[in-house]
């Protein structure tokens, strides 16, 4: 509890601290009392058998049937074995923003199901839940209380008062930072980051924090082992600053983080911070007392350039500059998600020519670009609205189903070897293209990568032999299961990049203890590559394909030396010992 009491200071003051750890310390017991932790004295363990499936609670839908159960349904005959987890988009609810304006914390949508569903897809999976604290709906129950003057809720949301200079501010969208409100008193100017209708909640108000512990150690009552802190860079307010990454900010996730610990010590935080790596990478804090997972923001368009250039050398470059603070964090990897493909990640890392590329290439194959607003009052885009089975493989190309799959499964690959927890976006998993429809008649790009699915329309596809979606599946399952039987895929084993090829992604992951070497190679590029890798193994030392390409064996002077087909994935494993 010391550091509790310590962050509490550090956030509000001796003060303000004095007054309300008290009120915290209680709520802590009272836990603590309610629901004894579940592995007490342990931590969150992480290993090569993690991972998670990103999708909406109505993903897919089936007549008679709550969409949580059917989701349940088609996980447990199509998933079970393949991935750990199940990272479940906001399902509570909500007045916009496909369920991130959030109108009550507490409860499922009814459209969804209900709270009993959630924890039956519990007992087959591990859940993570999206804590969308930045914000609340302007049409939620304690905005509503907001404006009615209720004096319980009088300074829960962040108001403006005259004309302050908020030219530092960065924005994460081209709408207006204030939006004015009706209030019982006379007008309000709400500080509203990402819309009109997601109104900031205000944690410069203890009580504030208070309410959003309690919904976090809900949150892990119901059965959330992964806790998403969504849009958090923006969580503290200070004008005259530019309200991102602030100290605050990063105290309270360390907040988070010290009650989790003395509660649930095998929860786990994750920090989703589209920001620039450099940024991104400081909510690891010390490495052992803030988010323990970090969505790696910048692996997407790194990626992407690197297969649609067919040159991995900036993606080599910055791969082989990843730190680890510690063996308890690692980075979420991810491609694809229900948001677009960020670019802010990706500056510095390449330059605005490939990042005017990627734009532009996102255009020609049917996808939409959002912008953001810069201090200066420009505009710069902010993300590729694109599947990112077309955002590889123009709709009109002539070109063969299997080519498109390879050069698409080649970047699955290179994400899911990767050092940390992969995340797998439903639409990759299946493959599927542009809802340019969807996005149009809604005037919401994002929804280009959003469709939903009737379960016998989706398994119909699947069973379609040679199509897209069954060889995408296909290929997804056999890495898969190749990466969850394979120690050297820990989060925690080492990673060792090399350089071989411009027009390959290769790297070693290495088990601890001397459990097996793994070399991960990618051809990013539609070019056979010959390569020759050093392989610290003796002359005639085999190494077996884990994505059944046949083996090899080291050369005389210790060297890998193979070949590359065009779009090729080749995870090849070293004995051990």
């Amino acid at each position: 509890m010391k550091a509790v009491a310590e962050l509490l200071q550090a956030i509000y003051g001796p003060e303000t601290a004095r007054q309300w750890l008290p009120k915290l310390t209680a709520l802590i017991e009272a836990e603590r009392l309610a629901a004894p932790c579940r592995q007490p004295g342990g931590r969150a363990v992480l290993t090569e058998r993690d991972a998670l499936l990103i999708t909406y609670a109505d993903q897919v839908t089936a007549p008679g049937q709550s969409p949580l159960a059917c989701l349940r349904e088609f996980a447990r005959q199509n998933l079970k074995n393949l991935v750990s987890g199940i990272h479940l988009l906001p399902f509570y609810p909500f007045s916009s923003d496909d369920g991130f304006s959030v109108m009550d914390y507490y409860a499922v949508h009814p459209d969804f199901g209900a709270w009993e569903d959630v924890r039956r897809l519990g007992q087959d999976f591990d859940l993570m839940f999206d804590a969308v604290f930045n914000h609340l709906s302007a049409q939620g129950e304690w905005f509503g209380k907001f404006l009615a003057g209720d004096p319980a809720f009088r300074d829960f949301f962040v108001t403006v008062v005259g004309n302050p200079d908020l030219s530092r501010v960065i924005r994460p969208r081209a709408l207006p930072l204030l939006t004015e409100f009706s209030g019982a008193a006379g007008p309000l100017k709400v500080w509203t980051t990402f819309s009109a209708d997601q109104v900031d909640l205000n944690l410069r108000h203890p009580p504030v924090l208070l309410e959003l512990i309690k919904v976090l150690l809900f949150y892990i009552r119901q059965g959330a082992r992964f806790i998403r802190l969504d849009a958090i860079a923006f969580l503290w307010k200070e004008i005259g600053t530019s309200c991102l990454h602030l100290r605050q900010t990063h105290q309270i996730i360390q907040l988070f983080r010290a009650v989790l610990d003395e509660l649930y010590p095998a929860a786990v935080l994750i920090t989703e911070t589209n920001v620039p790596h450099r940024d991104n990478i400081s909510y690891f804090g010390d490495g052992r007392n803030e988010a323990q997972l970090v969505y790696n923001f910048a692996l997407p368009p790194l990626t992407l350039h690197a297969a649609q250039t067919g040159d991995a050398a900036a993606l080599t470059r910055w791969a082989a500059a990843l730190e680890f603070p510690s063996a308890e964090t690692t980075y979420f990897n991810f491609l694809a998600s229900h948001d677009g493909i960020g670019l802010n990640p990706a500056r510095g890392l390449l330059s605005e020519a490939e990042i005017g590329a990627l734009v532009q290439r996102t255009l020609e194959r049917g996808g939409l670009i959002s912008y953001k607003h810069n201090p200066d009052g420009s505009r710069s885009p902010y993300e590729l609205n694109i599947t990112w089975f077309d955002a590889l493989n123009p709709p009109e190309a002539p070109e063969p189903v299997e080519s498109q799959v390879r050069r698409f499964m080649v970047t699955q690959a290179i994400m899911l070897a990767l050092r940390g927890v992969p995340g797998v976006y439903f639409h990759s998993l299946f493959g599927s293209r542009n809802d340019r429809a969807a996005a149009d008649s809604s005037g919401i790009p994002r929804r280009i990568n959003r469709q939903k699915f009737s379960r016998s329309r989706l398994e119909r596809e699947l069973a379609e032999a040679g199509s897209v979606r069954a060889r995408v599946f296909a290929a997804y399952q056999q890495l898969l299961r190749a990466r969850s039987a394979h120690p050297a895929f820990s989060p925690v084993a080492l990673q060792e990049v090399v350089e071989a090829d411009r027009r390959a992604f290769c790297f070693w992951r290495v088990a601890a203890g001397g459990a097996g070497r793994v070399l991960c190679a990618h051809n990013v590029s539609g070019q056979r590559v010959q390569l020759r890798v050093p392989a610290a193994s003796p002359p005639g030392a085999r190494f077996g394909d884990l994505a059944g390409q046949g083996e090899c064996a080291a050369g005389p002077e210790g060297l890998l030396e193979f070949a590359l087909e065009p779009w090729q994935t080749r995870w090849l494993a070293a004995a051990s010992g």
